[in-house]
């Protein structure tokens, strides 16, 4: 029988000899051991960067600390809303602060004054600043807490909305807490500096209720980035933190109503609802 293979006039004699399902033999490769990569724990000073800005009340040039986008883990939402991230307090950044005349704000709010706010600023602020020195690798809680207090004397200083005053008095509560995470455990004064820093906390956020709630009386939406059915839950979340339990259930039953509200802040506002429900029981004991 001939050969099917016709393998010799096309030149190709050799590959004529042998097995045609003939498996080849598979060298003997030599594995290298896996590569152990280091895990690279990322300080504070690594996520941030400065970012330029023009101060819209004297026109000079200058730079804040800001978090890199990316950077910066959630770990959690806590109930008023505070976001915990790792590892950077991102809260601390939030001021936007200029050092040759004073003015700050809230980022959100910082490049947009009307006239009459820049007048306000200049013959309050201005003339009577002295400039601050912050951290310059990055912003400690000490630091933080004058340019939240700046931000808010500015803010009377320009007669901004109630909305703008009670968020800074709600991130001020924010950074009181996170101060708290971080305080020495073991240092002999810590269960009165941790009481302190607790009535002070709180007493921000009694601001902060009453600032909202003359802000949802006169205010249109959003307010200070939130619809108001989010509006109507921090209301809710603030006001059981005060403890006006009454006023917290007015308002979850608001938001559990509300046709707009997205379903994330209805699964938070049953989460606040049996909490509500659980103290109310606590205190009838």
């Amino acid at each position: 029988m001939a050969d099917i293979f016709d393998f010799r006039s096309l030149g190709l004699g050799d590959l004529a000899q042998g097995d045609l399902f003939a498996e080849p033999e598979k060298p003997q490769v030599k594995r290298a051991a896996p590569e152990i990569k280091e895990v690279v724990q990322l300080g504070e000073k690594d996520v941030l960067f400065d970012k330029s800005y023009t101060c819209p009340v004297c026109g000079e040039d200058f730079k804040n600390k800001t978090v890199r986008t990316g950077k910066n883990r959630l770990l959690r939402i806590e109930r008023d809303l505070r976001q915990v991230y790792t590892p950077v307090d991102q809260v601390k950044y939030d001021v936007v602060a200029c050092p040759h005349c004073g003015y700050a704000a809230l980022g959100r709010f910082f490049d947009s004054p009307t006239r009459m706010q820049i007048e306000g600023v200049r013959t309050q602020i201005c003339i009577n600043y002295r400039p601050q020195k912050w951290g310059e690798e990055y912003y400690t809680y000490e630091d933080a807490k004058l340019r939240f207090q700046l931000a808010l004397a500015n803010a009377k200083a320009k007669m901004a909305k109630s909305s703008e005053k009670a968020y800074i008095c709600l991130k001020l509560a924010w950074i009181m807490r996170g101060e708290r995470d971080v305080l020495d455990k073991e240092a002999p004064d810590y269960e009165e500096a941790k009481r302190e820093n607790e009535q002070i906390e709180l007493a921000f956020l009694k601001n902060a209720f009453e600032g909202f709630v003359l802000a949802r009386q006169k205010e249109g939406y959003p307010m200070c980035g939130m619809d108001e059915p989010t509006t109507d839950y921090l209301l809710a979340a603030l006001a059981f933190e005060v403890g006006d339990y009454q006023t917290a259930s007015k308002m979850v039953s608001t938001v559990l109503l509300s046709h707009s509200a997205s379903s994330h802040i209805k699964d938070k506002t049953r989460d606040l609802k049996e909490e509500i429900v659980a103290a109310v029981k606590a205190m009838a004991k």
